[in-house]
């Protein structure tokens, strides 16, 4: 299990990934295609990070242990209303 340090490392990366596709895209180095399978892949992965790490502070926070957080399936993270 990752701990905080190394969610918010994984966070960072998979935002300038993000950032990475979309300067290849607009630099024509990928289609059009290709950057937004790419990119709903990584913005899947950031929700599943963002979302594990809000648990374990949430775990943290009422004495629980936050280790024993674990990483949701994509349809439940991505299911979430604003």
């Amino acid at each position: 299990m990752a701990d905080d340090t190394d969610l918010r490392a994984r966070i960072a990366s998979l935002i300038d990934e993000e950032h990475r596709l979309r300067s290849a895209l607009a630099a024509g180095e990928i289609s059009a295609a290709e950057e937004h399978e790419r990119l709903k892949a990584a913005e899947v992965e950031l929700d599943q990070a963002w979302d594990l790490l809000r648990q374990r502070r949430a775990k943290r926070e009422y004495g629980e242990d936050p280790a024993s957080a674990e990483v949701r399936d994509s349809g439940t993270v991505e299911g979430y209303l604003s």
